[in-house]
């Protein structure tokens, strides 16, 4: 157990102590202070002084508490809590979508409150995953995000534990080049050593992670977004299908975005021709079911034309059919 001898920072981690927990003894803070109990008492003394109210419990299991709801406490975080409410507030930042003042200062308080080296792993995280094209729904432990991001910013290998889908775990070593949010999930972008394979980890099924010393070049594909949007949109799922749709980019991209589609234009000789109407784009979408494809087929709103499979074929028949019936049954 480290002592730690200066009294203002050990008032600092006697307020820390309190805070976490409903009540704490006067032997248990002795204990985990490394002191006697008259420092203890001491100590107490000091945090009353500076405005924090800490009530005194008698009795045998008696010992100290804040007193909840008679002021704004001047919390102390460790690092990896730190870490954990400045991605909280960072990401409610980013939900909203518009500067909110309230947001914006509390950031400003709790990194300007950050040990140094605390402060400097805050910006290796922010500057390791604010390049996805979202933020994440699902928010992982920040002691991992801390330690995928500064073996990223390193080019650390990473000692990875993992589970899959299926909860299966798994050992891996990795070379991480991204860690990203996209589509409401954190993702680690990384070579698999072992493989010698780039792979896509969803980093709330990481379960622990460990920087080694050994180091990696940098990879020959750098843009993690760009490879993880690939990822998504080249899978290896049950179903390749195969589309011709007469609609414009931008109107096929609002229902097909680039990790569900990939989009080629057909008709360039006719924009050439000067020819007018919608251009022709064949779509690829590889899934793992083809119950949402008719959906999405009907809300395109525009000419569309399967190629394969036949099996999409009969699906949308049948919903056409469905769709019909609906439409021409009289009232009663």
């Amino acid at each position: 157990m480290v002592v730690v001898a200066d009294p203002t920072a050990r008032t600092l981690q006697l307020l820390e102590l309190l805070q976490s927990s409903y009540q704490r003894t006067v032997a248990e803070l002795a204990e985990r202070l490394a002191v006697d109990e008259r420092t203890v008492r001491r100590d107490v003394a000091r945090l009353i002084e500076a405005g924090v109210h800490v009530e005194s419990l008698r009795g045998r299991y008696g010992g100290y508490r804040l007193a909840p709801g008679r002021r704004v406490l001047p919390v102390v975080f460790s690092g990896e809590e730190a870490v954990a409410v400045f991605l909280g507030l960072a990401h409610a930042q980013a939900a909203s979508g518009e500067p909110e003042l309230a947001v914006q200062t509390a950031l400003s308080k709790v990194k300007r409150a950050m040990r140094p080296d605390d402060a400097e792993r805050i910006d290796a995280v922010l500057g390791t995953v604010t390049r996805g094209a979202r933020h994440g729904d699902v928010v992982p432990d920040p002691a991992v995000m801390l330690a995928l991001a500064e073996a990223v910013r390193l080019r650390s290998v990473v000692d990875l534990r993992y589970r899959n889908r299926e909860g299966v775990p798994s050992r891996r070593r990795v070379h991480p080049y991204g860690l990203l949010a996209y589509a409401g999930r954190w993702y680690l972008v990384a070579l698999d050593a072992e493989k010698s394979e780039e792979r896509a980890f969803r980093v709330d099924r990481v379960r622990a992670a460990r920087p080694l010393s050994e180091t990696f070049d940098a990879p020959r594909r750098p843009d993690a977004a760009a490879w993880l949007v690939e990822h998504f949109a080249d899978a290896d799922y049950r179903w390749r299908i195969l589309l011709r749709i007469r609609a414009t980019e931008e109107h096929i991209r609002a229902h097909l975005p680039p990790s569900v589609a990939r989009i080629e234009r057909l008709d360039r000789t006719a924009e050439e021709a000067g020819e007018s109407g919608p251009p022709l784009h064949r779509a690829e979408i590889h899934a793992e079911s083809l119950d949402w494809i008719p959906a999405v087929i009907a809300a395109l709103d525009c000419e569309v034309v399967i190629d394969r499979p036949d099996e999409l074929r009969d699906r949308v028949k049948g919903a056409a059919a469905r769709m019909l019936r609906a439409a021409s049954v009289e009232e009663r």
